[in-house]
């Protein structure tokens, strides 16, 4: 991938908007791309422009059906996945994402590991109709993850950590 930024968009499954900023490339391994995004980043959040005011980094996987967004303090959420279609690449500078609502996070204070929106996720699986196939595998997805985000497997245990330390 020899750009250095990367627009990455999440759209919800009806084709709305959802997220949209630039991240900077920061290494693709076995694990998937890592992108940085600073503080300041300007971004656009439910169609309307917004502006980062807290860095992260997002890992965005090879072939998998989420992406985690990986926090400094002050932020609550040490990790956040989002539960997603595997990414689609546009050439080598713009990943599309559909984000399915559901979302399993570790809270920084207490390590306790949640999933969240499953409301959401019921909603817009009957008012989008969310193919069987979708809501199968975003289920296994949330369900590996409960785990992964527990029992230190990378890259929720420290493999993020070199990456956030070159954004904050």
């Amino acid at each position: 991938m020899p750009s250095d930024t990367v627009r990455v968009i999440y759209r919800k499954y009806d084709g709305s908007a959802h997220r949209d900023y630039p991240a900077r490339l920061l290494t693709e391994d076995d694990l998937g791309v890592w992108l940085g995004v600073t503080a300041g980043t300007a971004s656009v959040y439910h169609g309307r422009p917004s502006v980062e005011q807290i860095p992260f980094v997002l890992l965005v996987p090879h072939q998998a059906w989420w992406t985690g967004m990986f926090n400094p303090p002050p932020r609550t959420s040490e990790v956040y996945c989002d539960i997603t279609t595997p990414a689609r690449w546009e050439g080598d500078d713009t990943v599309h994402l559909i984000d399915l609502d559901l979302d399993v996070v570790r809270r920084r204070a207490t390590g306790l590991v949640e999933l969240r929106d499953e409301d959401e996720f019921a909603e817009h699986r009957v008012r989008f109709g969310y193919p069987d196939e979708a809501v199968a595998q975003a289920r296994a997805a949330a369900t590996r993850l409960l785990t992964a985000l527990g029992d230190g497997t990378e890259p929720f245990a420290s493999a993020y950590r070199t990456w956030l330390a070159l954004v904050v």
